[in-house]
């Protein structure tokens, strides 16, 4: 029997109330996911027409990047209106069809909301630009008088994290110079004061209106961001923080006032049924990610300490061990997550070719097996590398530009899907469209169809690995039990009867065999009861 979801009603899953605590939620980027109309963009159409196969991979909800009117400056993260549809991506008709199919599935959806920031092409700040200086419709951003005589300088030392500085200046229709706005991203992205009550009050109708809708949920970007100190102090000289940089402390990053905002915000989704807010917090250390994370706060945090480790058994037991305490304290679950739309996709980091792929499927069946949650992003699951000669007129990243070209930025892992056939698109689109970024002729061989009659493809790797974990109940929320194991190796067991080994350094290893093979990364042998695990190499073990 299928079931159908009632207007602003969660998803009907077999995992039940506080699914968040161990769902794998796939993120899908909209403009590279599936073509419906051949304009050479994702659309909410062609995710909708692709939502079986995802359902087939065996994912519990769907992540959606930012799909709403936006000039695109920075791939919709420059928002000009938080309640409608870009019409390069559809309609608000698509998107109510497109949950209506994913609830339909058992799929949850949860969607972006980027509250640091709007479009300045959003109608609040074209009318912040047309007022005065000190009028209520600049109160809603952050504008300051420049400093010097004729204040022809930033009011601050702070740079974008795009590079360049993150003030732009005003200037009157005759050309004449006045106040300047902060803008921590790119000058199409003005940052919002979240000291006006109006923001808040903007933001709470906002995310009512979705809910209203039926999402299941809100993955905030920058949710460390929305807070400055009000003093807007200079940085100390060298102090500027890259892209994704969480360890420099800033004044305008993780604020003690975000806090009060996501307090406001939890009583707000608490009124409806079972959805889930995630903050895309980039911050120092496990215990101050945590504070996000107390029970009237956020329900997720994305575990970028563990994204950034290295490819080394200690580091990574280091971040597990410290995640699962920090969040453990609070009474959150903690997620695991290997790549996302903002930095190089995994099988590239891990050392690319061979080795990267060896030790990407390895990293997978160790994160899969983690406490908690997973976030995967989408081509994980084909083995995508990182695309690292996109044609330089291809570039869209505003980082390339602002960088005065020297930093390539973040198209590389934005580059559309390949889902079948032998030529590009790849079935992205139609085969006479023209893909927003060119797909990689070599991509043929990882295409989604070209994998699904491998049995020992990525896909098939990641099909296995999600539909065990749905059947295995020592998988998904809980703890784990650190083995003894070699140096080089993590080896843990999970209750009832599971054990995950991995096999992180350049030698072979044995290890006791506890119970059977289940799923491994790659070829192991076992036997006379020894496991022998070779290098980059994952095993699932069980009774």
């Amino acid at each position: 029997m299928q079931l159908t979801p009632q207007p602003g009603t969660a998803a009907p899953t077999a995992r039940g109330r506080n699914w968040w605590r161990e769902a794998v939620i796939y993120q899908v980027y909209v403009r590279s996911f599936a073509d419906s109309n051949g304009d050479g963009e994702g659309d909410l159409e062609g995710i909708r027409q692709r939502l079986p196969k995802l359902a087939a991979l065996g994912v519990d909800a769907i992540w959606l990047t930012p799909f709403y009117v936006s000039p695109l400056a920075d791939g919709g993260y420059d928002v000009a209106d938080y309640r409608d549809v870009d019409p390069r991506f559809g309609t608000l008709a698509d998107f109510d069809a497109l949950l209506a199919d994913a609830h339909g599935l058992g799929l949850r959806l949860i969607i972006d909301i980027v509250p640091n920031h709007t479009s300045s092409a959003h109608r609040w700040f074209r009318e912040a630009v047309a007022a005065e200086p000190g009028s209520p419709e600049r109160e809603r951003y952050l504008f300051r008088d420049g400093k010097g005589p004729a204040g022809d300088e930033p009011p601050n030392n702070w740079n974008s994290i795009f590079g360049g500085v993150a003030w732009t200046r005003l200037k009157r229709p005759d050309g004449t110079p006045e106040q300047w706005y902060l803008h921590l991203f790119d000058a199409e992205q003005p940052d919002l004061n979240w000291s006006n009550p109006e923001v808040w009050a903007e933001f709470d109708d906002v995310l009512r209106f979705w809910l209203d809708r039926g999402v299941d949920g809100f993955r905030i970007d920058v949710a460390h961001g929305m807070v400055k100190d009000p003093a807007l102090p200079d940085i100390l000289p060298g102090q500027q923080a890259g892209m994704l940089d969480g360890h420099t402390r800033l004044p305008y990053f993780d604020q003690d006032g975000v806090h009060e905002i996501y307090r406001h915000w939890r009583q707000i989704i608490d009124a409806y049924d079972d959805r889930a807010m995630v903050a895309e917090a980039w911050v120092e250390e496990a215990s101050r990610v945590a504070r996000y994370l107390r029970a009237d706060e956020l329900h997720q945090a994305f575990n970028f300490e563990y994204l950034t480790a290295p490819w080394k058994a200690g580091a990574l037991r280091d971040v597990v061990e410290a995640s699962l305490a920090a969040n453990g304290a609070v009474g959150a679950p903690t997620t695991w997550v290997l790549s996302n739309h903002d930095v190089t996709r995994h099988v590239t980091r891990f050392g690319g070719g061979e080795l990267g792929t060896r030790r990407a499927r390895a990293a997978t069946l160790l994160m899969l097996a983690l406490p908690g949650s997973a976030y995967l992003y989408q081509g994980e699951e084909l083995g995508l590398p990182e695309v690292t000669d996109l044609p330089e007129e291809t570039l869209q990243d505003p980082t390339w530009e602002r960088s005065g070209r020297t930093e390539r930025g973040r198209d590389g892992c934005r580059v559309p899907l390949p889902w079948e056939g032998s030529e590009p698109p790849f079935g992205f689109g139609p085969p006479d469209s023209r893909p927003w970024l060119p797909v990689p002729a070599e991509w043929r061989t990882l295409s989604r169809a070209a994998q699904e009659a491998d049995p020992g493809s990525t896909l098939s790797l990641y099909t296995a690995a999600l539909h065990l974990r749905r059947e295995l109940e020592a998988l998904g929320d809980g703890t784990l039990t650190w083995l003894d194991a070699p140096e080089d190796v993590l080896w843990f067991g999970r209750e009832p009867g599971f054990g995950c080994a991995v096999n992180l350094g350049d030698t072979p290893v044995r290890l006791p065999l506890e119970g059977k093979v289940l799923l491994s990364s790659g070829p192991v042998s076992a036997q006379d009861g020894t496991l022998t695990l070779p290098p980059d190499t994952a095993v699932w073990l069980g009774a």
